[in-house]
């Protein structure tokens, strides 16, 4: 009985394998001619859920031209859309927050740069926030010419909350003793473990990271709706606002259903107007900066997700993707070795993560500078504490008004689990060879010299950091000791104390770098590491190495074979099915030992 099963299930494994290849060969009989833009169109937005920083250049859907809508893509195609004749409107149903504030900014701004060339961009929703708060939603509305919501909606615009964990007693119960340190007071990331409710600076820098957020909606939606922000603070005070309530305090332009609204862009488009998806337009229009081979080079770079060492890597199952240094650190190196780049852009979109990994990419935007390439970074939701690391050495920094910036400060340590294993009735034993080998076990507190050599690692990293800083900032050590200390910012408050140069996106990114290129006219914005095509996306999935060199390797995101995950537990499955003696052949091993696994 124990056989069947065992082999039921590496059965069931070797069909989802064989389903995964039968995908892929469709995705690619799939691919076919794309066909042109109307010569009337109205673009239609439908933002059900939230943008994606970044599409890995090396996943599958980008290698057959289908992938997940991004920031960058909405940004350019509405720059393209505002100098082509054919696009006579937008319109965009919101129906919830495409993202962080950051990401509701930077298409505020987009939808703005579009207005100006003289279309009509027109958001609707059938309502806005009917069980939750949609501050956020309707804050990105507002910068539009018209805003609808159907009649049985509402407008929830409640203002702002963030909701903290804190563990530490629970923990506690448990039988888990949470031995870790931080650099400094602001530090807040390790609070959930340590603490029971806030400490004074955590609440202090909560506090003001929500009143700078909350400010910078009001403003926005006062501006956008021709309203006071005592008026505007007045309604989210009395929200949730029924419909005909929004309508009297000149939220929304009227109470429509969709066939209404539709039907009211279509006229206001011209008679023959088509509607057409915005990431279809884009498709078919192309981006904006595209010039020729000749044109001046702008590279692109991405720095998008957690900060580890080594080689990037994008899981398709999950849609995580991790920046890896090597792989970072050699698209600087490809650019700058590019004759034809004269600038380089990098996004910064990461709550940071290795020390080691952040200063292997920090040392590379420091050499393209002192190989006269300038650098100016961007920064999306978050370039905090190894985000901000990668960012400090930048000719230039942009961020939008809401991007949570800073965190410089360090933490570390570990969770001590031995009570907790105990409780059930396991009990872990560490042996090692060497005094120290076993410092960052789980199963023991750390000695006093552990404790102390622990402590020093971060005074020394906390130090490199501040002093890194302060240099790349060009300000005095004691001022940027001042503004460090683990706190975050928003981008608007770090502005004032000099950590970002600029507010804005994208465009003031790309802008200040043709600035400091000297570059005029049109220019070519390309993303480094190169799109890889779709028999090499397959290939590296296959294990096979496509580079002619590490530089060339490291160069790419690693991409997760979608079947990966199946193979692997049906390895496993049939590893067990061995053990037990069920599958495989019978041998007598006398002169044999399982193999530790060893860590060191």
């Amino acid at each position: 009985m124990k056989r069947f099963f065992i082999g039921s299930l590496a059965v069931v494994g070797g069909l989802s394998i064989f389903f995964f290849g039968g995908l892929i060969v469709l995705l690619i009989l799939g691919a076919s001619s794309k066909p042109g833009v109307p010569e009337q169109v109205v673009l239609e937005l439908e933002l059900d859920e939230r943008l994606v920083e970044y599409v890995p250049e090396d996943s599958l859907a980008s290698a057959f031209g289908s992938e997940q809508l991004t920031v960058r893509d909405v940004v350019d195609a509405l720059e393209k859309a505002g100098g082509d004749e054919r696009v006579k409107g937008l319109v965009v149903k919101v129906n919830g927050p495409p993202g962080s504030t950051a990401v509701v900014q930077e298409l505020r701004d987009a939808v703005k740069a579009f207005r100006a060339t003289g279309k009509k961009a027109v958001a609707y929703a059938d309502t806005f926030g009917e069980t939750g708060n949609a501050m956020g939603g309707y804050y990105l509305a507002s910068a539009f010419d018209e805003v609808y919501v159907q009649p049985s909606g509402e407008l929830s615009i409640t203002g702002l909350a963030l909701e903290t964990p804190f563990a530490r007693d629970a923990l506690a119960k448990l039988g888990v003793k949470p031995r870790m340190s931080k650099r400094h007071e602001y530090k807040a990331a390790v609070n959930t473990y340590l603490e029971q409710t806030y400490t004074e600076p955590h609440r202090e820098e909560t506090e003001r990271f929500l009143t700078s957020l909350f400010g910078q909606m009001v403003k926005g939606v006062a501006e956008g709706r021709g309203l006071s922000e005592e008026q505007v603070k007045a309604a989210v005070d009395a929200a949730p606002l029924q419909g005909s309530e929004a309508l009297e305090a000149k939220l929304v332009d009227g109470l429509l259903y969709r066939d209404e609204v539709y039907a009211k862009v279509k006229e206001a488009a011209g008679e023959g107007a088509h509607l057409l998806y915005l990431e279809k337009y884009l498709e078919r229009a192309g981006r904006p900066n595209q010039g020729g081979l000749t044109t001046p080079t702008v590279a692109l770079i991405y720095g998008a997700g957690e900060i580890a060492r080594g080689q990037s890597r994008a899981n398709p199952m999950s849609g995580d993707v991790t920046v890896g240094s090597d792989t970072v650190a050699a698209a600087f190196r490809k650019a700058v070795e590019d004759s034809r780049v004269k600038a380089i852009v990098f996004r910064v979109d990461s709550p940071g993560g290795s020390y080691v990994a952040s200063d292997t990419v920090r040392r590379e935007v420091q050499r393209a500078r002192e190989k006269g390439k300038p650098v100016i970074v961007t920064m999306g939701t978050y370039a905090a504490s190894g985000g901000y690391f990668v960012a400090m050495d930048a000719d230039k920094i942009v961020a939008q008004p809401g991007t949570l910036t800073g965190s410089i400060g360090v933490y570390n340590g570990k969770m001590v689990t031995a009570e907790f294993w105990e409780k059930l009735g396991v009990n872990w034993e560490a042996l090692g060879v060497g005094k120290n080998a076993t410092m960052y076990s789980s199963d023991a507190e750390f000695t006093p010299e552990q404790h102390a050599k622990n402590e020093a690692s971060l005074d020394r990293v906390y130090a490199d950091f501040t002093a890194r800083a302060a240099t790349g900032r060009k300000m005095p050590l004691e001022k940027m000791q001042e503004v460090a200390k683990g706190r975050v910012w928003t981008g608007e408050d770090a502005k004032e104390r000099g950590l970002v140069d600029e507010l804005g996106g994208f465009p003031m990114a790309l802008k200040l770098a043709k600035e400091a290129a000297k570059l005029e006219g049109p220019v070519r914005v390309e993303v480094f590491p190169r799109k890889k095509g779709a028999a090499e996306v397959l290939s590296s999935m296959m294990g096979e190495k496509q580079g002619e060199n590490s530089e060339d390797e490291a160069a790419g995101v690693r991409m997760t074979a979608p079947w990966q995950p199946v193979l692997e537990q049906t390895r496993a499955l049939y590893r067990l099915g061995t053990q037990l003696g069920v599958v495989g052949e019978e041998r007598r091993q006398v002169l044999s030992a399982p193999v530790p696994d060893t860590t060191w």
